[in-house]
């Protein structure tokens, strides 16, 4: 049999014990491998490149350069990797910020360990993962514009929009509704500018907030 694909992360946290903690905790998966740990943004932004991860876990509240900071630098830098923000904070302007960096998740340091390897895999597999109860508190932090509540959409743009929510890419969703990836690619223009969001993950959060059924 062939070995399991091993997906690689770098940890960024201050605090060594949650560090430890976290390592230890993800060494019992086959598939998820930690090349490297450090200690604050400025000392993650040197480790990309050398490194290249697959997947940074990412705190927040950190001396020198913070999470949200930090992923702007990542994304400046045009890595590509996922990007998971792990913190204390439910504060909604550090979860409208990094959602408007392109990160991939937002996560309570509060939940079950299971939990968080359950999210790093599917942060991994494309999905956008968020802890329990913060659906609500995102969907406000990236309210939009009055217009998005009552707006119509076709029963094809609510299908997309559904797929959007589950992470899927393009030509994925191309797949699973049987249309081209360029139809898809329409699709959501138009879903954006009807929404007045401004990027695919406004609009996965808009659509956990206000579609049944999603995932």
């Amino acid at each position: 049999m062939n070995a399991p694909l091993r997906h690689t992360l770098l940890l960024v946290d201050d605090h060594p014990m949650m560090r430890r903690g976290i390592r230890q905790m993800l060494e019992l998966e086959d598939d998820l491998h930690i090349v490297g740990e450090a200690s604050h943004g400025e000392e993650a932004l040197t480790l990309i490149e050398p490194l290249k991860p697959d997947l940074v876990l990412l705190d927040n509240n950190m001396p020198q350069m913070n999470g949200i900071e930090t992923l702007r630098r990542l994304r400046a830098m045009h890595y590509t990797g996922k990007v998971l923000l792990f913190t204390v904070s439910d504060a909604e302007d550090d979860i409208r910020d990094a959602l408007r960096l392109d990160a991939n998740g937002y996560l309570l340091k509060d939940m079950e360990p299971e939990l968080l390897v359950q999210y790093i895999r599917d942060a991994l597999n494309g999905a956008l993962v968020i802890s329990p109860g913060l659906t609500r508190v995102m969907a406000q932090a990236l309210r939009s514009p009055p217009r998005q509540a009552d707006v119509e959409l076709t029963e094809r743009e609510r299908q997309v929009l559904k797929t959007i929510a589950g992470g899927c890419s393009n030509k994925v969703i191309g797949h699973k509704l049987g249309i081209t990836e360029g139809t898809v690619k329409v699709h959501v223009k138009n879903l954006l500018h009807k929404l007045g969001l401004r990027s695919r993950v406004e609009a996965a959060v808009w659509a956990m907030e206000h579609l049944r059924g999603v995932g």
